[in-house]
């Protein structure tokens, strides 16, 4: 993308950056409970005490933790984001489903686990990743463009490892265990649906404006901006467990 002037008296340009301001205060907020790859208490109490093939509960809970999962929908955001064509959403969207379907389901079936603040700051990385190749940065800086296929696949391996180093953690029943994680990955793999299709249409009135691109460089380096905070939260939360 070619590099912009930013107008900071556009009113557009001000949205943008309220919202960032409210959504770093929203994150340092809720610290405590986003320094781990989080499955809320009440969700980890039922996975503890349920036994057996529990199919539409495991589909309920991959779907909600795909759809409040904010930094798996920040990654997304910036896969899809300078996609038009449905067939390359389409094919973007399946590698990293792939990726973080295999990771998920292997890491729990065999016990693969890594810390989750470790797994999860590589996370947060993705999205600085992804926002620093919309900003076209590894051209200007390397003049090369990486593999952005390649990227997301790996990316997408990552975020499954985040979520299977959880679930490890809750220690989830070995009946039904096989089942029950594909289940779970349905519901994540619907919840991701959902969540894209949000994005898609609030993209497709976005990309009407003739003011998109300059707001589009504005909120990739906000992107950017949040992904080195979840970082941060990780980074800081291993130092203080350990």
């Amino acid at each position: 993308m070619n590099k912009v002037h930013l107008d900071w008296t556009d009113p557009g340009m001000r949205r943008v950056v309220i919202l960032f301001l409210i959504t770093l205060s929203a994150l340092f907020l809720s610290a405590g409970h986003a320094l781990a790859h989080n499955v809320t208490e009440g969700d980890a109490g039922y996975i503890q005490e349920i036994w057996g093939v529990n199919i539409i509960p495991f589909m309920y809970l991959g779907a909600k933790h795909m759809v409040t999962g904010y930094d798996h929908i920040l990654f997304l955001l910036g896969v899809v984001f300078f996609l038009y064509r449905m067939k390359d959403v389409g094919i973007y969207v399946s590698i990293f489903a792939f990726g973080h379907s295999s990771t998920m389901l292997a890491g729990v079936w065999f016990g693969w686990g890594i810390n989750a603040y470790i797994v999860d700051a590589i996370i947060g990385l993705s999205v600085v990743y992804k926002a620093l190749d919309n900003l076209g940065a590894y051209q200007r800086w390397f003049g090369v463009q990486p593999n952005t296929k390649v990227a997301t696949l790996i990316f997408g391996f990552f975020h499954g490892t985040g979520l299977a180093t959880k679930i490890l953690d809750y220690e989830i029943a070995s009946d039904g265990l096989l089942a029950n994680l594909l289940a779970f990955n349905v519901g994540v793999e619907l919840g991701q649906l959902m969540a894209l299709a949000v994005i898609l249409i609030v993209m497709g009135y976005w990309r009407k404006s003739p003011k998109f691109f300059s707001q589009a460089y504005t909120a990739n380096v906000v992107m950017m901006s949040m992904g080195f905070i979840l970082m941060g939260l990780q980074i800081t939360g291993y130092f203080i467990a350990t």
